[in-house]
């Protein structure tokens, strides 16, 4: 179980658990695929830390497009999750993207090898969270904005400073790398950076052999 970070009232964040269930299993055909949850944080399942959070969130928020501010925002408050899968072992995306993890204000919690960013109450005294972010490592990807507007895959691979296009996923590209994207256990045949984050969705980018199965959704119930 990891940690996660539930919101109460606008701006409050308390510890808790934000992950998706599942273990690992055998690889599979590239066309198999599940109606079950993706997996949970567990020590059967080891995910790569390939790509780490970058160390400038808040110029790569701006670069997405996105205002980062001093506290979240719940007037739209959505999660989506993502999941990478690189020659069938999953990655992980990393806590604190999109979160100046420096700010005194930001609070972080640690719970065995896991760790989580938020809890910022009173607000930082300069902006310090985008509207867009993670605050640990299960995948959630959480929108705590003051508008309605909706975010998209591709800003946040801007976060994490990570190319994402039709031919690419951070440095592996077509043809070199074969690179499947679903949602919601559906192929996906676009640029993926235009996927739109809505709420309880589930994305599953497949570089190289596919794992086990594709994920159809993941576990929102405490996020």
């Amino acid at each position: 179980m990891g940690i996660v970070l539930r919101c109460f009232g606008a701006v409050l964040l308390v510890l808790g658990a934000c992950s998706p269930p599942g273990t690992e299993s055998p690889r599979p055909t590239a066309s198999a695929k599940s109606t079950q949850a993706s997996p949970s944080r567990s020590p059967a399942v080891v995910r790569e830390m390939r790509w780490p959070a970058p160390d400038d969130p808040l110029a790569r928020t701006r670069a997405a497009g996105l205002t980062p501010e001093p506290q979240e925002f719940l007037i739209n408050h959505v999660h989506s999750h993502l999941d990478i899968f690189i020659d069938g072992n999953p990655v992980a995306v990393p806590a604190g993207i999109g979160i100046d993890i420096t700010n005194p204000r930001v609070r972080r919690f640690e719970e065995g090898d896991s760790v989580s960013y938020g809890g910022i109450d009173p607000p930082c005294e300069t902006p310090c969270i985008s509207p867009l972010h993670t605050h640990d490592d299960t995948g959630i990807l959480h929108t705590e904005s003051k508008t309605a507007e909706k975010h998209t895959l591709g800003q946040f691979f801007t976060e994490w400073g990570l190319t994402l296009n039709d031919s690419c996923v951070a440095d592996f590209c077509r043809p070199a790398k074969e690179i499947k994207v679903y949602v919601n256990g559906n192929e996906y045949g676009g640029n993926p950076a235009s996927i739109p984050l809505e709420d309880r969705t589930e994305i599953a980018i497949v570089i190289g052999t596919p794992p086990a199965t594709i994920p159809e959704t993941a576990d929102f119930s405490q996020a």
